[in-house]
């Protein structure tokens, strides 16, 4: 007996049908998601009762940090500093992206979720045991 998909005697071609589904409505999901950032030196991006860090507030240890380095390499407090402000500011970009749904008819979403979900489907189907008497 052959094996085919997951080492079962699955169909081999729901698998492969299964797996362009999805990876055909993965695309299209992720292509209509809009991506925007409020990013901004004068605007917040941390908040801490009512104080506000802005990103500019940030790189002030940043340059402070990298100062010190260039003075003595072996500083941990330059070192210190200029990690703590670039995670900071990563977080803070991170933290300042907006995903947003792009405006589309029923159609396309129906079809969209019926790819993800019938490739799905036909993929794990196909990872089962197939017997052709049933």
């Amino acid at each position: 007996m052959s094996r085919g998909a997951g080492g079962s005697a699955g169909g081999t071609g729901n698998f492969f049908i299964g797996l362009l589904m999805m990876i055909g409505g993965g695309y299209l999901f992720l292509n209509s998601i809009r991506v925007t950032n409020s990013f901004g030196l004068g605007f917040s991006i941390f908040q801490y009762s009512r104080f506000h860090m802005t990103g500019g507030m940030v790189l002030i240890p940043l340059i402070f940090g990298v100062g010190l380095i260039f003075y003595n390499s072996k500083s941990i407090l330059g070192w210190a500093l200029s990690m703590a402000s670039l995670v900071m500011l990563g977080f803070g970009i991170i933290q300042s992206i907006n995903f947003s749904l792009r405006g589309m008819s029923a159609f396309e979403l129906i079809t969209i979720l019926v790819l993800i979900a019938g490739g799905a489907g036909l993929f794990l189907s196909s990872l089962r045991n197939y017997d052709p008497k049933e």
